[in-house]
């Protein structure tokens, strides 16, 4: 019992610790950025107006909106505060838009888009490796070349090649966004199909570049557990080969399970590459948008997102692992 307080105290604390550290990086390095965000707005907002003092109104009327004229120290308390309220104050890039209403109107197009991608490319890369190192011969010949060629592609080059092949050549599925430009968003059938149509190459790109890591990690594990002692002994006293490649690729699938519990924390930063490429309605373009327009705030919000997502993913596959492998738990109480 006090090696599993020990165990569950100290992963606790480092998860405590880990998030006070992001969270105070979260708010000093957006605003380590160069240049003036505030001044942008004003020149947007004062353009036609000759009257320098009335510029300049406008200005320290902005700078005392987004608590720019406060000090760093000033400004990080009324953060922290904020925060805690739920409010992380207006987008600059986007004023008069408060940034917890930029996040919430994105947020779900990313995690309709990452969620289902991570799930479908998870499940089918791993059924591939398996089938892989249990068929062997012209199957594995086939499927391993070109699993090594889709992990190692980069994300952008996976977008790129579907945007050119599919969107522009055939001119099957359009090229960007997450529904048709002339449209607004309601619940008829047409804007449905287009949300479907769009969604399209986004998916699969994300799709494809999961498989290919998956099913190669997949067959290294499946085909160290097939040459293990205990499958060896198992044949040996005739058990059936249906029940041995049963406990084989559930002892196969503990790392897989890993790497599927890193993807989801970090989905929302992985979508960052082909949101971009498709120009899609997600967290990824918001962050783009933000950093290209220097707004801190929406910077802050969404990497603190991501952090906590991460985090708290890292902190739950921790507490899982504990549980279900005791020589994890026995070798970081001590």
């Amino acid at each position: 019992m006090k090696e599993y307080r020990n165990y569950y105290l100290k992963k606790f604390i480092w998860f405590i610790v880990t998030l006070q550290c992001a969270f105070i990086l979260n708010f000093i390095l957006p605003r380590l950025m160069p240049g003036d965000p505030v001044a942008a707005i004003v020149a947007r907002m004062a353009q036609g107006m000759s009257n320098a003092t009335g510029v300049q109104a406008v200005y320290e009327q902005y700078t005392k909106l987004f608590g720019t004229d406060k000090s760093m120290i000033e400004q990080f308390l009324i953060y922290i505060r904020n925060v805690f309220h739920g409010d992380f104050g207006y987008s600059i890039s986007q004023y008069p838009r408060t940034v917890a209403d930029v996040i919430q109107s994105s947020i779900w197009w990313t995690v309709a888009l990452q969620f289902p991608a991570i799930i479908v490319g998870w499940i089918l890369g791993n059924t591939l490796g398996a089938l892989a190192a249990y068929l062997r011969k012209g199957f594995d010949r086939v499927l391993l070349p070109i699993s090594i060629f889709l992990s190692n592609l980069p994300a952008f080059g996976m977008a790129v090649v579907l945007l050119v092949i599919f969107a522009v050549d055939l001119n099957w599925f359009p090229t960007s966004g997450g529904y048709g430009f002339d449209m607004i968003p309601n619940t008829s059938w047409e804007f449905v199909w287009s949300v479907i149509v769009h969604y399209q190459l986004p998916f699969w790109s994300i799709v494809l570049i999961t498989i290919g890591g998956q099913a190669i990690g997949m067959r290294s594990m499946a085909i160290y557990e097939l040459n293990a002692d205990y499958v060896k002994y198992a044949r040996f006293l005739g058990v059936k080969d249906s029940k041995i490649i049963r406990y084989v690729f559930r002892n196969a699938m503990l790392p897989q399970v890993t790497g599927l519990a890193q993807s989801i924390g970090t989905m929302v930063g992985g979508a960052l590459v082909a949101e971009i490429i498709f120009s899609y309605p997600g967290l990824g373009s918001t962050i783009l948008t933000a950093v290209l327009g220097g707004d801190y705030p929406l910077i802050s919000a969404t990497t603190l997102i991501i952090t906590i997502m991460t985090l708290i993913a890292f902190f739950v596959l921790e507490i899982v692992y504990g549980m279900i492998d005791p020589r994890v738990k026995a070798a970081q109480s001590e």
